[in-house]
């Protein structure tokens, strides 16, 4: 190896992840360089509840959505800005992880099933059908 390649380490979570951890779930958030906790209004996330499954959750406000279908417009992406589709997609009224955790804590209590996607197990065997 040379002395200039970097040595590469395995991380932890929440080396990678800003995590908030709640009675009933856990959240790790991706955010990204630029990104601050308070103001974040984009940021895709995973959910662990305690039974051991996860859950994604693509988290945004409003204005993120705006900012977003206005750069595809410019772009030509997602038919010139026509729409936004995802289908773990989290609207929240106001940016920062607090707030986005406020709405996860909602989403647990009533049962992600229907708005969170769920992660497949990695040690799950395929089904034979």
């Amino acid at each position: 190896m040379d002395d200039d390649e970097p040595v590469l380490t395995e991380a932890t979570l929440e080396e990678i992840y800003h995590v908030v951890r709640e009675p009933g779930f856990s959240a790790y958030f991706l955010l990204g360089a630029e990104d601050e906790v308070e103001t974040v209004s984009d940021v895709d996330a995973w959910v662990r509840l305690p039974d051991g499954s996860k859950w994604t959750a693509s988290m945004l406000t409003l204005d993120a959505v705006a900012e977003v279908l206005t750069r595809w417009k410019a772009t030509g992406e997602h038919g010139g800005g026509a729409f936004f589709a995802c289908p773990d997609l989290v609207i929240v009224p106001e940016p920062g992880v607090p707030a986005m955790t406020a709405a996860l804590r909602e989403i647990v209590a009533e049962g992600p099933r229907g708005t969170l996607q769920p992660l497949p197990d990695p040690d799950a065997q395929p089904s034979s059908n």
